[in-house]
């Protein structure tokens, strides 16, 4: 029989061994959290913390954050505004246990928030830099403003039909539908509803085909309204993907996002027209619509006020015309002390038509002198009258 020993002195002996290693230090590790299993009323969360590498798990030891270190997990996820939950990369302060039953365990100790914000940040900033770099005709920075194709674009003086990109059966989608449908000036408006998935990693490829499909639509949209209730940085990501926002950025579409509230701002909020929350998108349609209708109306207003000035005016030169031409009349120049010459049964106007001889009748106020011509001569001294 060979010799044996125990489990349990084998047992002792990696614990010792461990314990004379490790004992009273701690490292900082950094690592993806898996199989996070989260029990509030003890206040413990039972992980493993797992590194992969071109895709392949390398490295998995099993972990927890006791009761005196949920608080950090806690803190984690009030700052990130997202659930500490599977797949979550993360830096911790962690120290080695060794369990005689349990094995070899990690303790969480302390999550360094700022990395997880400094990583998405970093992210965020290589996007933007890259899409100004490769698409200089389309996307510009001006006074720390991004100018794109599609927000520069001119919008309809109408919005009617429009369509909707959400997720099914979400606030972002009931939120959207009922500001528009019970909008106090009853405008009607046609919503066609691309639903897709709004949030995961998958997200931004499924809401760029929605795009696609918006494309080859036969349908003449005058905007497109991506939509979505608030959530966490992460939820965000897809947003903040460079195809996606290089596509929103040429989209040849008027493009309005919300997408988040007043403290989010994806890459795609930039490259469209933001207005922060579904309502807000629905309420702009309706703003813009209002306010046409407010500029018809004012020119409705003017044209009358102008074309009422218009008729003044000409009845002021009519009356005028007509005051003129009773001036004129031949018994207000009888009136005047003048006299009428006729001729023939015409009335002379040119010296030149009175020969000698010729008879003539001169008409006055109240009386008709015959008279016949015995001599003509020019006014040489021009008597004035």
């Amino acid at each position: 029989m060979p010799d044996y020993i125990k489990l349990s002195e084998l047992v002792e002996n990696i614990q010792e061994a461990i314990q004379n290693r490790f004992e009273g230090e701690v490292f900082w590790v950094s690592a993806r959290a898996m199989n996070v299993k989260k029990y509030e009323i003890n206040r413990r969360c039972y992980l493993t913390l797992e590194e992969y590498e071109n895709g392949n798990k390398t490295v998995e030891i099993k972990s927890v954050f006791w009761s005196n270190y949920y608080g950090e997990i806690e803190k984690f996820e009030k700052q990130i505004k997202q659930p500490f939950s599977n797949g979550t990369e993360i830096i911790c302060k962690v120290k080695v246990r060794f369990h005689k039953v349990y094995g070899l365990n990690i303790d969480v100790m302390q999550i360094d928030v700022a990395h997880t914000l400094g990583v998405l940040e970093l992210e965020r900033q290589r996007t933007l830099e890259r899409l100004l770099k490769e698409n200089p005709t389309t996307i510009q920075l001006f006074d720390g403003f991004y100018q794109t194709h599609n927000n520069r674009l001119a919008l309809p003086l109408i919005i009617e039909n429009i369509a909707l990109i959400t997720a099914p059966n979400s606030d972002g989608q009931r939120d959207f539908q009922q500001e528009i449908k019970r909008n106090k000036h009853q405008y009607n408006f046609e919503i066609t509803e691309f639903l897709t998935t709004i949030q995961g990693d998958n997200a931004h490829v499924l809401i760029l085909e929605q795009l696609k499909l918006i494309e080859k639509s036969k349908i003449n949209f005058d905007a497109v309204a991506i939509v979505r209730g608030g959530g966490s940085l992460t939820d965000f990501k897809p947003f903040d993907d460079y195809e996606l926002a290089k596509y929103v950025a040429n989209f040849h579409i008027p493009i309005f996002t919300g997408i988040g509230h007043d403290r989010n701002q994806s890459i795609v909020d930039l490259m469209a027209r933001e207005q922060k929350t579904p309502t807000k998108v629905a309420s702009l349609f309706v703003d813009h619509n209002f306010e046409f209708e407010n500029n018809l109306i004012e020119l409705k207003t003017n044209f009358f006020d102008i074309i009422r000035e218009k008729l003044l005016y000409a009845r002021d030169n009519l009356n005028n015309a007509n005051r003129i031409i009773k001036m004129a009349s031949p018994q207000k120049i009888l009136n005047r002390g003048f006299a009428i010459i006729i001729y023939k049964d015409k009335i002379i106007t040119d010296p030149k038509d009175i020969k000698e001889a010729s008879e003539l009748q001169t008409l006055l106020k109240n009386e008709t002198i015959h008279s016949i011509v015995t001599k003509k001569s020019r006014n040489e001294k021009r008597i004035d009258i």
